[in-house]
């Protein structure tokens, strides 16, 4: 069909030709759009050694200093950013239809919460180490009570609505109360204690909307990923969003493990380092003469970590390194966790990422791991005063299951 050149035109390729480009660069999503128009930084890596390090711009939307954070295989999955609430002061006032977990990396203050339909405030208290969950679309504010700048950390479900709806409208100025979620309820964020297994997978759970100090809280005994392991999920607003808080013991390291991107490891107590590698690698990467290929990411209190920052099912493994134990919080995002994740009702699941390879599981025992890893841990060890507290005998198949739970081998 004739047309001048001025405009973009369609050519109808010949009979030996395929149609479209071949290579093409991936266009930024509906989300990737929104998080440049802020105007605050947008950081991605596979993570960092804590947030307090990142570049913070002054935003405008929230009215305090901020940066986004989209870690590498979180894309599309779920969001992040960390906010300053100015010191004596407080940020603007906000509502949007996604969930929002928050986590207070410095500082004290308190959050006010209503709703379109019931403009009466409800107030709670937080502090350093302080978890909780903004009920969606309700309206907040965080309020600061100190002298010095208190610093937020946000996980939320932003990418998959922008990316769904495509309207800032639609997410901001929605006047929707999810009253099924959050009626204003006295006792809403109530700290709760009460500890039930989860329906899924009968684990340890919380139903709370508010963890006062998850830093320090008491965690109960797991023993999945290392011996001694202890681990919580607080259920939090009724929210999609899944995350839990895991502590391995002084001297002891995770068993490494796969499955594919979403989660992300927030250091709370100790420091460490995770190692991350395509299963593609194998289980034995230094031996192989790979480790190029294998990605390492070192963090303290607020440091973070992408466990697979690519496609597809990544081994990774985190390592304590210090006095404390190693607590660290896992954040999913909505939908993303094995146990959540869309598939048909009823049909059997495993665990996975507990469950030794040899047995249909992802994780790899200590007796089948790389050697350079135990050698290199005993040596981070030793260069921080700290005894190891691995016993030679979870290194040796015959002896592996020595003084650790039995299903994991």
């Amino acid at each position: 069909m004739p047309h001048d050149d001025k405009g973009s035109h369609w050519h109808e390729p010949s009979a030996t030709q395929m149609a479209g480009l071949g290579k093409f660069e991936r266009p930024a999503m509906p989300y990737d759009q929104f998080m440049e128009s802020e105007g605050v930084p947008v950081y991605r890596d596979i993570g960092v050694r804590t947030v307090l390090d990142l570049p913070m711009k002054p935003w405008q939307r929230l009215g305090g200093r901020g940066s986004y954070i989209q870690l590498f295989g979180t894309e599309g999955l779920w969001g992040m950013y960390v906010v300053e609430v100015p010191p004596g002061g407080a940020l603007n006032v906000d509502h949007h239809m996604y969930e929002k977990i928050v986590m207070v990396v410095e500082g004290r203050g308190s959050t006010e919460v209503w709703q379109e339909s019931n403009p009466k405030k409800q107030h709670f208290e937080w502090q350093k180490g302080s978890l909780f969950s903004i009920p969606i679309n309700a309206y907040h504010r965080f309020v600061n009570a100190t002298n010095a700048p208190a610093v937020l950390l946000c996980g939320t479900s932003a990418p998959n609505m922008f990316n769904l709806l495509d309207s800032r409208r639609a997410i901001f100025d929605c006047p929707f109360d999810f009253t099924d979620r959050y009626s204003g309820d006295g006792d809403y964020f109530k700290p709760n204690d009460d500890i039930a297994p989860d329906p899924v997978r009968g684990l340890a759970m919380k139903k709370t909307n508010l963890v006062p100090d998850v830093i320090n809280c008491e965690l109960p005994l797991d023993n999945r990923r290392s011996p001694g392991y202890r681990r919580i999920e607080p259920h939090m607003a009724g929210n999609r969003f899944y995350l839990w808080v895991g502590q391995h013991e002084t001297g002891r390291y995770s068993k490494a493990h796969k499955h594919a991107s979403a989660a992300v490891l927030l250091c709370l107590k100790g420091k460490g380092y995770t190692y991350t590698w395509p299963e593609s690698l194998g289980q034995r990467p230094w031996e192989s003469g790979k480790m190029d290929q294998v990605r390492r990411q070192d963090y303290e209190y607020g440091g973070i970590v992408s466990a697979a920052p690519m496609s597809g099912d990544w081994f990774h493994q985190h390592f304590g390194v210090s006095k404390d134990p190693l607590r660290l919080s896992a954040w999913f995002g909505p939908n993303n966790s094995t146990s959540r994740k869309p598939g048909r009702p009823g049909e059997q699941i495993t665990d996975r990422g507990a469950i030794d390879i040899k047995k249909g599981g992802g994780a790899i025992p200590y007796h089948a791991e790389d050697p350079y890893l135990r050698d290199e841990f005993a040596r981070a060890l030793a260069a921080d005063g700290v005894e190891s507290r691995m016993d030679p005998r979870w290194y040796d198949e015959a002896t592996a299951g020595v003084d650790q739970p039995k299903d994991l081998f």
